[in-house]
């Protein structure tokens, strides 16, 4: 199987699916469920192509779900091969999406073709969702595909997406979670004027300066089990017209919260809106909401990915909800058992991005032993 599942990564890396294109790749896919019976649906939303197959008509339904679109490669000079020419040098298979995930997608694949030629009259239903939007701002990918599903009340019990959650070896973890991402415009407004007479101006630097230090300083909340405290961050701050003798009359800053469960969307902007207003502060915030966090606790999803992680690696998996967003927080808006595993990271949106040949040796496996374990209980 792991030969195929190489073949078949080498084929998705080749094509040129940078976001939001998919270039392909999802009728490659389609050419080998539909051989195995899935029932095909395509969902274009603009530009972006989505994929959702189905095979089967019961519960539980176990859903595999990744994004076949890739991050743009950077200087192609500095590759040492072309990034979507594929090869195979020193046991890694190297090429833009490799591990980011090229490689999960063709291991989900072969893992279901290996248990549907095994058990063809298996229980339950199996089902296939790939975007070709998650990469970008992801407004016409999984989210989509998701309010489709909603709306004709078809739920999915079990779904793992192909994230790339591994750090120093396969299998050593398990995204059970992620936080969710919040993000602010605040525009702190005084008054311009010339630098060498400022009781004529207003300095909305200085002015959001104490403002900036409190939320800085704030502990929002302790986190939980799964969950580290949240955090509030700035990512950019503009202001001034470029000269060095002009008191600016606005400033700019854009801020992110990345939130645990024990936050609310709700409480996060009263008290940004709180210490702002006690600061005495004249301003205009607009919010940008991306994503609630989500959590799957121990259940059976869980255990049956970590029993089949030791079964092929020997490794006892970590759970751990670190990290960036991902489009488990849109499918755990019909899904109650959400995680993320595949390839180690260390190399996603690399310069030389990369998979191990035995991890696409591995993976696949484990994916099959999961299927296992839910749909032949």
């Amino acid at each position: 199987m792991h030969n195929d599942t190489l073949s078949l990564a080498h084929a998705l890396i080749s094509r040129r699916s940078l976001t939001p294109f998919d270039d392909g790749c999802q009728e490659i896919l389609i050419g080998r469920l539909e051989k195995i019976g899935f029932n095909i649906e395509r969902i274009r939303c603009g530009e972006v192509d989505n994929l959702w197959a189905r095979r089967g008509t019961s519960a539980p339904l176990l859903c595999f779900a990744g994004h076949t679109d890739v991050v743009p490669t950077g200087p192609v000079d500095q590759w040492i091969s072309d990034p979507f020419k594929p090869e195979i040098r020193d046991g890694r298979l190297y090429g833009r999406g490799a591990a980011d995930m090229k490689g999960s997608l063709a291991a989900f694949i072969t893992a279901i073709e290996a248990f549907v030629a095994a058990h063809p009259d298996h229980g339950g239903s199996i089902a296939l969702l790939a975007t070709s939007d998650e990469e970008g701002i992801a407004v016409d990918g999984t989210v989509k595909v998701v309010e489709v599903l909603k709306a004709r009340n078809e739920l999915i019990d079990y779904c793992i997406v192909g994230e790339p959650t591994c750090v120093n070896d396969l299998g050593d973890t398990i995204k059970n979670g992620r936080r969710g991402s919040l993000s602010g415009t605040l525009t702190v407004k005084g008054i311009q004027g010339h630098i060498a007479y400022p009781h004529l101006a207003k300095n909305p630097i200085h002015l959001a300066a104490p403002a900036i230090a409190e939320l800085a300083q704030t502990a929002w909340d302790d986190g939980d089990e799964y969950f580290p405290p949240t955090t509030w961050q700035i990512s950019n701050i503009s202001g001034g017209t470029g000269a060095t003798n002009v008191i600016p009359g606005e400033v700019t800053i854009l801020f992110n919260f990345r939130f645990s469960t024990a936050s609310t969307v709700e409480s996060l902007k009263a008290r940004v809106h709180d210490i702002l207003n006690r600061q005495g502060l004249e301003y205009d915030l607009q919010w940008e909401f991306s994503g609630k966090p989500y959590l799957t606790p121990q259940g059976s999803l869980v255990k049956a990915v970590s029993s089949a992680i030791r079964t092929v690696t020997g490794i006892e998996p970590l759970l751990s909800t670190s990290g960036g967003t991902s489009d488990g927080r849109f499918i755990a808006d019909i899904c109650p058992q959400v995680v993320e595993m595949g390839p180690r990271n260390a190399t996603i949106h690399k310069l030389n991005e990369y998979v191990e040949v035995k991890e696409m040796e591995q993976l696949p496996e484990i994916y099959r032993l999961t299927l296992e374990d839910l749909l032949l209980r």
